[in-house]
């Protein structure tokens, strides 16, 4: 599973992972976003503010498994359902939002863990498929048993936190802290709002919120952990990786969508 979940691996070895971000539903959009360069290493499906469903849901992550690249789920919050389908859809890890407490992250890692860690139900069939190992020219393919999924999955797939509000802010290093998690993430929108400094020009943030997100920053590195952060932009992205930040999301489809057509329409009206 380690060797298929490319999100984790770039964790593990420290080095910086970029992701694409995708609010709509179809799965051609998902092969589009994943063949669009080399190094997109992980989709991240937004179930919490995407028009994306349940059954959607299990379509692209198979969409983007199957080209290689981790299909990683942000589920609407943390309830132990939500995580369960996402899990076994086979997804190679989550991104769970408003974490406000230590407690809320343990109840992640809870759900998220089969037993003795976590209590998390066993049932394979879907996932397993999402960790092929495929190779072209007629190589043998590399399946994953479900003993192999129930014996590995506790080590293998990414769990996130989402730390985006004023509580989340205070309580990071105990978030932090807690085993099993295994990326702080920021959410810059939520959080500028939650504490008072809304991001009007994201080239331009308040230097309290901007003071927040290197707080959050240290205290991952200090607890050992992965710090990942929303970005609009490659720019934005590259910077957050010079910075020590890991997981880093470069483009959502319907911002670099908008703003694509909006370049070809302008230049198309050219000077009328």
């Amino acid at each position: 599973m380690q060797a298929a979940n490319r999100l984790q691996k770039s964790l593990t070895k420290g080095e910086p992972s970029f992701g694409g971000w995708q609010m709509l539903p179809g799965t051609n959009l998902t092969r589009t976003i994943c063949r669009s360069a080399r190094n997109v290493e992980w989709l991240l499906v937004d179930l919490e503010h995407g028009n994306i469903s349940d059954d959607s849901m299990h379509e692209i992550v198979a969409a983007s498994a199957a080209c290689g690249v981790s299909p990683i789920v942000r589920v609407a919050e943390g309830q132990p359902w939500m995580i369960k389908r996402a899990l076994d859809s086979g997804a190679h890890g989550i991104l769970v939002p408003v974490i406000d407490t230590a407690e809320d992250a343990r109840n992640v890692v809870r759900y998220s863990k089969f037993p003795p860690v976590g209590n998390r139900g066993f049932e394979s069939l879907l996932a397993v498929e999402k960790f092929v190992e495929q190779h072209p020219h007629g190589s043998e393919v590399k399946e994953l048993t479900g003993m192999e999924y129930l014996q590995q999955a506790n080590s293998s797939l990414v769990i996130a936190v989402q730390i985006e509000t004023k509580a989340a802010l205070a309580n990071v290093r105990e978030i932090a802290a807690v085993p099993g998690v295994d990326v702080l993430f920021i959410g810059p929108f939520d959080l500028s709002v939650n504490i008072g400094h809304p991001i009007t020009n994201p080239e331009r943030m308040d230097p309290e919120l901007v003071e927040a997100i290197q707080e959050i920053h240290d205290a991952a590195q200090a607890a050992g952990k992965a710090t990942g952060i929303y970005c609009d932009t490659g720019e934005q992205a590259r910077e957050y990786a010079n910075k020590g930040f890991q997981m880093m999301s470069t483009m959502t489809d319907m911002v670099g969508m908008r703003k694509v057509f909006k370049q070809a329409f302008d230049a198309a009206n050219g000077d009328l």
